[in-house]
């Protein structure tokens, strides 16, 4: 079995962890993401996934989906690694129920070109 680790591979992965977030997040208020230990974890968790596997897309491939804010997905992971303890909730709760349904519209409509 091979495992081939290319643009479909991280793409694949990168959908499959925003889906999980868009799942989970459905129904959750900024109270339950502040007292759900667990969920916060999971939540920062599949975000750094998430931008883990868009540094290892090829740079073919970002640039010919430069709409696609690539910056800002690894500039989120950063704060989120290297700042965790001051990570502002609000922003991370804005990103979640906001910008990943948007990021995974936009990478469903790019994979239908």
């Amino acid at each position: 079995m091979d495992n081939i680790k290319n643009d479909d591979y991280y793409l694949n992965r990168i959908i499959t962890d925003i889906t999980f977030i868009v799942n989970h997040m459905k129904n959750v208020d900024l109270q339950e993401l502040h007292d759900n230990e667990i969920l916060l974890d999971s939540m920062l968790f599949r975000m750094i996934q998430i931008s883990e596997n868009a540094k290892r897309l090829s740079s073919d491939y970002r640039d010919a989906n430069s709409n696609l804010p690539w910056d800002e997905i690894s500039g989120l992971r950063n704060r989120i690694v290297h700042d965790y303890g001051n990570v502002n909730l609000y922003i991370i709760y804005d990103t979640l129920k906001n910008d990943i349904p948007d990021l995974l519209v936009q990478l469903s409509r790019e994979e239908t070109l």
